[in-house]
């Protein structure tokens, strides 16, 4: 007879306790500003407390650490979510900074910014951009882990994870992503979907009714289903079984409740957009038993544990860095490398070989600009990218360096006919650090309506 173990009384109640300090910060925020988006941060306000708790890797105290693992709130409209857990795990953003959310020049704006706010990783204010972002990254870190790593000396080994919400998964660049990410076997890529049923206007199926899962699955992907998300038991098996597939990007769906806790506004459209409002917050409190109606309470117990984040994430980035000097006095001349390009160093001669044109030369732009991008390629190898499928017509296929494919890391991407998430691929791979990317397609088709 198997008995299954279970999780202590008293650790259960502090788990809710810290989810709940989640739920009620957000809430505060946003009833404070008078505006903002609190239902959805109080609904996966269990998800981010177990990925920050028990799975993510990061450095509060050195945001910028090469190997952490990276976190995209695609959803950026629930800002307060990313704000409590960076404040709560113990990054340079302080409770005063939660109270001036959405106010002028604040460290928490009404979407996360990237640049304004310390870990935040890009900025999510359009949806599906981060959702395609997160794809650029992954393709990096893959490029960057193939050029890289040696042997035992798995330097750059690491997740981006992100959450999806309902219009995240509306907007074409998603898409144009999704079917990338599944067709190139990101398998570092573990995305949420905020399965909550509900828009501004109201439910979903008011113009969205597909089976995400068997949509994601035809792209390619790894799909989990994860039927509450209070279950952490479930949510937990869920994430472990993404990180043990390597081959395919994982999609977990994970139903949720906007509002939650919420009386009067659970499972409503006025919980997506709008403050709950004075007296609702005081009653979603006092449901969900919570010990003060104060406006920003942190309990000590629920912030110390945390606060564990700082120790844990400063021996994990030690661990790695005593790792990466092993690696350094094994390979010396591929860390020289890559700490020059981490450094956005350009290396000397880069642009040695760059022909030169005569004026009044009848030469097409596309194809000087050719013979410019083959002749720096060769000596700038941080150089990545390609064309939206007209990579003949455009000039931009790199010669000898390999093809970006689901089984190679070459330097050339083919980025199929996605011009969209050919843009927002771009972005992600620049900002993750080390790389220059470029994409290529015809600019404009003008089509004049006769008068």
């Amino acid at each position: 007879m198997t008995i299954q173990q279970q999780t202590p009384i008293r650790q259960k109640t502090l788990e809710q306790l810290c989810i709940n300090t989640i739920r009620t910060l957000a809430m505060d925020g946003v009833q404070k500003a008078n505006s903002g988006h609190p239902g959805t941060a109080m609904a996966l306000a269990p998800l981010t407390y177990l990925l920050w708790t028990r799975f993510m890797r990061y450095n509060p105290r050195n945001p910028a650490w090469v190997n952490r693992d990276r976190f995209i709130l695609s959803a950026g409209h629930a800002s307060m979510l990313i704000y409590s857990m960076l404040h709560l795990t113990g990054y340079d953003l302080s409770l005063d900074d939660l109270k001036n959310f959405r106010q002028w020049e604040s460290s928490t704006p009404g979407h996360p910014e990237y640049g304004e706010t310390a870990g935040v990783e890009t900025t999510t204010g359009p949806l599906g951009q981060g959702f395609a972002n997160g794809v650029g990254m992954a393709i990096a870190q893959r490029f960057l882990a193939n050029r890289y790593n040696r042997g035992n000396h798995s330097i750059i080994d690491h997740y981006i994870y992100a959450i999806a919400s309902d219009g995240d998964l509306m907007e074409g660049v998603a898409a144009e992503a999704a079917s990338m990410a599944g067709f190139l076997k990101l398998g570092k890529l573990i995305y949420f979907y905020d399965d909550n049923k509900i828009t501004i206007e109201g439910q979903t199926d008011l113009t969205f009714g597909e089976d995400v899962g068997q949509r994601f699955a035809s792209y390619g992907w790894h799909v989990e289903k994860v039927p509450d998300v209070n279950d952490l038991a479930t949510l937990e098996a869920a994430i472990v079984a993404a990180q043990a597939e390597t081959d395919r990007p994982s999609l977990i769906i994970v139903r949720t409740h906007i509002g939650y806790g919420s009386p009067n506004r659970q499972d409503s459209a006025k919980a997506h957009g709008e403050p709950l409002g004075a007296q609702e917050v005081i009653l979603t409190k006092r449901n969900l038993g919570w010990p003060s109606e104060e406006p920003f309470y942190e309990p000590e117990e629920a912030v110390a544990y945390f606060r564990q984040a700082i120790e844990r994430g400063a021996a994990q980035e030690q661990a790695w860095q005593e790792q990466y000097q092993a690696y350094s006095s094994a390979y010396p001349e591929l860390a020289t490398h890559w700490e020059q390009e981490l450094s956005g160093e350009l290396p000397a001669g880069w642009d040695s070989a760059i022909p030169t044109f005569k004026a009044g030369e009848s030469l097409a732009s596309r194809s000087a600009s050719g013979q410019v991008l083959n002749a720096i390629a060769p000596r700038l190898t941080s150089l990545i990218g390609g064309s939206a499928d007209l990579a003949p017509s455009t000039n931009t296929y790199m010669k000898g360096l390999g093809d970006f494919g689901p089984d190679e890391s070459g330097s050339n991407m083919h980025f199929g006919i996605r011009e969209h998430a050919m843009g927002s691929i771009m972005n992600g791979m620049a900002l993750y650090g080390g790389l220059i990317p470029f994409g290529a397609t015809f600019l404009i088709f003008l089509c004049l309506h006769p008068r």
